[in-house]
Formats: C-alpha cells, sequence, structure tokens
C-alpha cells in the first residue's frame, strides 16, 4: 500500500508541475515554496553572443510565469571555471542557475586535471538549448574560398584561429585538423565572440568560428564564410556546405553541441521539472522564434526527460573526443 500511495503522489506532483497552474511550487519543509525571492542565472560568457542571449531571454520567461524578479548575471573568465565554480558551490535551492557553452560542462572534465569543482556530481541539467550551426569565416583578403584550401594556406603560413573559450567546439576544430594535417593553427581564446570576430575583421587572426549571429556583424565588414559546423546547413547560408561535406574529420564534424542550463546538484526534482517545462513552453514564444530567427537556430530544447536522455548519450562521446585529443589545458 505504501508503495501504490507513494506513486501516486509521484505522479500528482508531475501532474500539477506539468501544468503549472500556479507559480509557486510547493518542494517540502526545508525549502517551503518556490520561488519566493529572485532568481539568478549565471552566465560564465560575457555580455553579447548567443549564451547570454538564451540567458536574458530565460530570464524575462522566468519573471514572466513565476511573478518573481529573474536577473542574469554574467561571470566571465578561465575558460568558464569562474562562473562555473559559483553555482556549483551555490545552495541546490532554485535560486542560482547556470548558463554556459557544452563543452565547458561536458570536455572539461578531461580537458583540466584539476578542477575546483566536479563536473560527474556538483551540476545537474535542466535543458540545453540549441546553438545551430556555428560558422567558419576568413578575412576576405585571405586567398581562400573553403576549409580545403584553407588548410593549404595553413601548411605553408603561420595561421591562427579565434576561439570564443579554452576548450570550446573551434578549439576542437583547430586541434583536430593539425593532427590531421599537419598544420600548427595556433588557437586564441576570446572571452566569448565579439572581440574574436574584431579582431578577424582586422586580420589579426585568420580564422574564427562562432554563432551565426555573431558572425553576422562582421560579414559586411571584410569577412567570408567558408563552411559551417554539424551536420546540416546553415538555414542563413545554405550555399555554404558544412565541414562535414567537405570531407573534415567526420567523427568530430558530426557532433552538435549546445547551451546548457543547469542547476546545482541536489535541486529538488519538483524545481527542475518546473524550470524545465518554463524553457520548453517559453521557445514557443514569438520572442524566441525570432531569437532562433537570427542565430540560425532551427531546434529547440527538450523536456528534462527528452535532455537527460541526450546527456546520457552524447557527453561520453564528447568526453571520448577529447581523451583521444589529448589536449590539457593546464
Amino acid at each position: 500500500m505504501n508503495s501504490i500511495l507513494s506513486s501516486m503522489r509521484r505522479r500528482f506532483w508531475l501532474g500539477a508541475l506539468l501544468a503549472l497552474g500556479s507559480s509557486a511550487v510547493t518542494v517540502g519543509a526545508q525549502t517551503g515554496t518556490w520561488p519566493n525571492k529572485p532568481i539568478r542565472i549565471v552566465v560564465a560568457f560575457p555580455p553579447g553572443g548567443l549564451t547570454d542571449a538564451y540567458a536574458r531571454m530565460y530570464a524575462e520567461q522566468l519573471t514572466a510565469k513565476l511573478g518573481v524578479p529573474a536577473v542574469v548575471e554574467n561571470k566571465p573568465g578561465a575558460g568558464a571555471i569562474i562562473g562555473i565554480d559559483t553555482v556549483a558551490k551555490s545552495a541546490p535551492d532554485g535560486y542560482t542557475l547556470l548558463m554556459t557553452t557544452s563543452g565547458t560542462v561536458w570536455q572539461n572534465r578531461v580537458l583540466y586535471s584539476k578542477l575546483p569543482y566536479n563536473l560527474d556530481k556538483d551540476l545537474v541539467p535542466i535543458a540545453v538549448f540549441p546553438s545551430g550551426p556555428l560558422v567558419a569565416g576568413v578575412p576576405e583578403k585571405l586567398p581562400v574560398t573553403n576549409m580545403k584550401e584553407f588548410i593549404q594556406y595553413a601548411k605553408q603560413n603561420p595561421t591562427t584561429m579565434g576561439t570564443y573559450a579554452p576548450g570550446s567546439y573551434p578549439h576542437m576544430v583547430a586541434d583536430q585538423v593539425n593532427r590531421n594535417d599537419g598544420t600548427k593553427i595556433l588557437s586564441v581564446h576570446y572571452r566569448g565572440e565579439t572581440s574574436m570576430w574584431v579582431d578577424l575583421v582586422s586580420g589579426q587572426t585568420q580564422i574564427a568560428i562562432g554563432s551565426y549571429q555573431a558572425f553576422a556583424t562582421v560579414q559586411g565588414r571584410g569577412v567570408r564564410p567558408i563552411g559551417v559546423t554539424g551536420p546540416y546547413r546553415s538555414p542563413k547560408l545554405p550555399d555554404v556546405p558544412t565541414l562535414l561535406e567537405q570531407g573534415i574529420d567526420p567523427k568530430l564534424m558530426s557532433l552538435e553541441g549546445g547551451l546548457p542550463l543547469m542547476a546545482p546538484a541536489g535541486t529538488p526534482e519538483p524545481i527542475l521539472q518546473a524550470l524545465s517545462q518554463i524553457a520548453v513552453e517559453g521557445a514557443n514564444t514569438q520572442r524566441a522564434a525570432q531569437l532562433r530567427e537570427a542565430f540560425a537556430i532551427p531546434n529547440k530544447p527538450k523536456n528534462l526527460e527528452g535532455t537527460r536522455a541526450d546527456w546520457a548519450r552524447d557527453v561520453p562521446i564528447w568526453i571520448k573526443m577529447a581523451v583521444d585529443l589529448g589536449i590539457k589545458l593546464d
């Protein structure tokens, strides 16, 4: 009988939570009625760029749905370690969340020998916001029109690639190309995308990889797209072939990262469900559609169950890729 009652209680909670008929969720004596104070979303990157844009949109959705202020706090630096550490060591009460890139919480566990937190134990996913295909761009003065030509150029000339963080997807691309093709592309890590693309325009770097929206801000200033990452073309650049189509490392190029929204481990399940549901419902708003249009993103975040299933499937693949490449950032 106790097991039947327990099962009924669980079904009741999930049903009530998914309906979200009320802005408050009772989660027990320790946390009381949640939320009853402001919610903080820590972004591990500076303002601007896709990670920050998603966080600010989600903060607006939280405020509208829950009736309490949700604020974004940018804490960039140290390859996102500063921002992640802030959330990993916060109370698991649903009032401090993390928005970052997938590489910083998937691969950093093997890219760094020592971290101030445990990525296997200290954080749990709520949703993963898709990032869409990333754009590889070069200065128009560079005599290349695709990635194969760029690789040939890099074999004969000193070459640097801008990335938005150590251990990020662009960093992995540069390292893999070096290993596969004998180039010596030097990765230059920025604290976000804005300054990365500005330096590409001025010719301080020879290639950069980042979000379409950030790329679009400099496209008319002398930057040429030569490919996009992931398994499908960008809706905004339909004539630009994927790096996969160009024959660049299929194992790496078929992978697609994203922007995880996370909470400290131990956050009550009803709160995680509520936060996830707001992300899913928010993806159907006009504001979210406009953001995806600006960043050329065709996909939407999944619910908590789908997020956890993708997490369990994809994270080991990304970790193995980092191990195989042998990159160490400390």
